[in-house]
């Protein structure tokens, strides 16, 4: 049976509302962590009166769930006016913050936005580990610190932790400590490639065993046998569904004003800085060919026993050259999960 969530989505989707957008205010970042996707210059951010007009227009288009990130998006001098004019247009807000610019009188100042959650990457419950990868020292002590402060605040917080190989052991103790503080928690064991194609990256990613570790592990999947469970293979609805959001009902915004159909789908739609974001997000020739490819027009994952329960990203395949291919990061996921080769797979 559908969440209401789910049913709010697909009527999104069925009538073309963009329902949710991430708008990163900024690239800058006060942390240089290893992993990151972005580059860290300012090369022209959208200035307040810009993003007021932008905020505006996403409103009159429809969007309800607005999350304000980055970058670090407090380095932003504006970051309060701009948030409290989002809340004057009533999106449901949500914040992405490292927390190291959090102390008290900041954490009462985000309570009294109303936000609906505030997400936090913590990558390691040791100092060492986590501050090695977001190369600045004592950065622990202050997202945990913040997390604290916003906690006491009534605030909702959740703890993201991306797995590498410097952390792949850690995030049953950080799963802990966002119990033990009120926090929740996510896990995501997929490194993003970099924004301009860069993929260097992606060597930071844990390896197969460790993966499989994952996959099985109850902290992570609740019923594991029924995660685990070997696919049946796609039916009619599978095969007429979209691969994702991206671009059906979400987009993403980058500070210089590009549109997206995600942060992890580089795929650039237009430019709110010359059009107004209800005419890219209504004619864009790029959205139009996302929203065209259903499962059953991807030729390898069609024809996939995963297709069904796989969480192919369109934009990662977007990043290996094929927009209609197979995720590699997905199938490894797959495989991991179930032990059955992916049909990208059997064909290599």
């Amino acid at each position: 049976m559908s969440t209401l969530a789910e049913e709010f989505n697909a009527q999104a989707v069925f009538r073309g509302v963009p329902l949710a957008a991430q708008l990163d205010l900024t690239y800058r970042c006060n942390e240089r962590c290893v992993h990151c996707y972005l580059d860290h210059d300012d090369a022209g951010e959208m200035t307040f009166a810009e993003l007021d007009r932008l905020l505006g227009e996403m409103a009159a288009a429809g969007v309800f769930q607005l999350t304000l990130s980055g970058g670090e998006p407090l380095l932003r001098k504006d970051f309060f006016a701009i948030a409290r004019r989002a809340r004057e247009l009533d999106f449901n807000l949500k914040l992405k913050t490292n927390g190291i610019l959090i102390r008290a009188e900041a954490a009462a100042a985000l309570r009294a936005l109303c936000l609906d959650s505030i997400q936090m990457s913590i990558y390691s419950h040791r100092a060492e580990v986590h501050d090695a990868i977001t190369k600045v020292p004592g950065s622990l002590a202050r997202s945990l610190g913040a997390a604290r402060f916003l906690i006491a605040q009534g605030l909702r917080v959740k703890f993201a932790t991306v797995l590498m190989r410097q952390n792949r052991t850690d995030y049953p103790a950080v799963q802990a400590l966002a119990q033990e503080i009120g926090a929740g928690f996510t896990l995501d064991p997929t490194v993003t490639p970099h924004i301009n194609g860069d993929r260097s990256i992606l060597a930071l990613n844990i390896d197969s065993a460790d993966l499989r570790g994952v996959m099985h592990d109850p902290l992570v999947t609740g019923d594991g046998a029924s995660f685990c469970a070997t696919p049946a293979g796609p039916g009619e609805d599978e095969l007429n569904s979209f691969p994702c959001s991206a671009g059906h009902s979400a987009c993403y915004i980058s500070p210089y004003g590009e549109v997206y159909p995600c942060v992890q789908f580089p795929l650039a739609c237009g430019n709110v800085r010359q059009q107004s974001f209800a005419a890219i997000w209504r004619d864009s020739p790029q959205l139009a060919e996302v929203r065209a490819v259903k499962i059953r027009d991807l030729p390898t994952c069609s024809v996939c026993p995963h297709a069904g329960t796989c969480t192919r990203c369109p934009g990662l395949a977007y990043m290996e050259g094929n927009l209609r291919g197979p995720s590699t990061a997905d199938c490894e996921k797959s495989y991991a999960r179930t032990g059955i080769p992916t049909a990208a797979m059997r064909r290599h």
